[in-house]
């Protein structure tokens, strides 16, 4: 056999090689993308076999009812999460934007940027239930109650550095020709990022902003620590407040039929509400592309 011929079933050799090893690795990626869409299916499947069995029209009317009784809805629990995650999302959401643009525009090689990067990586990362006990601990102990304004605090601490990433990210990827185009204009640096980098970023931040609601939507470790629940109608933050997260995992664990139907009709309204803001989140994303 001459060189060539060598050189050339060499080369042939390892394209057979790669070729097979790519197969390998197609077919392991299909099966692991078929292993999670088959639970993913089956969750989905069975949250709507049960949830919409339960669901009436009394559940958006009537409070959370007695055990075994014949009536009664999740209408203060609805109210209450509703309430705890909006005023969450409005407290949490301009610290995150503005610790963002912080981040992206002015703290990029300094040390209050880094260790501000740092904290949030961790915040980013703790489980739920530690910044639920975090809160108990200074807000709820102190002031001896639960209460329905500890657990915004401790959704709007998860909205937080959900929102930051999110906006840095976003700010990062504008180019760094609008910025100097603005500047060699002689426009001062406050506008530029409020008028160009913020502006062309703000599919992305809004983006942010959806992925963190939806996350503090089905959030129940925080809230057992500090709005607890409660069985009546409640609109004071200072006295302990009915959430849906909360609701279903006391009605699903209990014995009683009609608390468990209710249950799952709230894990219904929930994936759904959840469905919905991930599907906006994206068609926002791809808009942005």
């Amino acid at each position: 056999m001459s060189a060539s011929e060598a050189l050339q079933a060499s080369r042939l050799a390892k394209h057979n090689s790669r070729k097979r090893v790519n197969v390998v690795a197609m077919v392991l990626c299909m099966g692991a993308m078929a292993f999670g869409l088959f639970w993913l299916a089956w969750i989905l499947i069975e949250t709507m076999r049960l949830g919409i069995g339960g669901l009436t029209l009394s559940i958006f009317t009537e409070m959370t009812p007695p055990p075994q009784a014949e009536t009664g809805g999740l209408l203060n629990a609805i109210f209450g999460s509703l309430v705890m995650v909006g005023l969450a999302t409005l407290l949490g959401t301009p610290i995150g934007v503005m610790a963002g643009v912080y981040l992206a525009e002015f703290g990029q090689k300094t040390w209050l940027g880094s260790l501000t990067r740092f904290i949030n990586d961790i915040l980013l990362s703790a489980p739920s239930i530690v910044i639920g006990l975090f809160i108990y601990t200074v807000v709820v102990a102190p002031m001896k109650s639960f209460s329905g304004f500890a657990g915004v605090l401790a959704l709007a601490l998860i909205v937080i550095p959900v929102v930051i990433r999110t906006t840095e990210n976003m700010l990062s990827l504008i180019p760094a020709a609008l910025r100097e185009a603005a500047y060699a204009l002689g426009t001062p640096k406050w506008k530029v990022v409020l008028s160009i980098t913020l502006k062309s970023a703000r599919a992305g931040v809004v983006t942010g902003v959806l992925l963190a609601v939806a996350r503090i939507s089905g959030e129940t470790a925080p809230l057992l620590f500090t709005a607890l629940s409660n069985q009546f109608w409640s609109s004071s933050l200072g006295d302990p407040m009915a959430s849906l997260p909360v609701t279903i995992f006391k009605f699903a664990l209990s014995p009683y039929e009609n608390w468990q139907k209710l249950a799952w009709a709230g894990v219904f309204l929930i994936t759904l509400g959840v469905l919905i803001l991930n599907i906006l989140a994206r068609v926002l994303f791809r808009n942005k592309n």
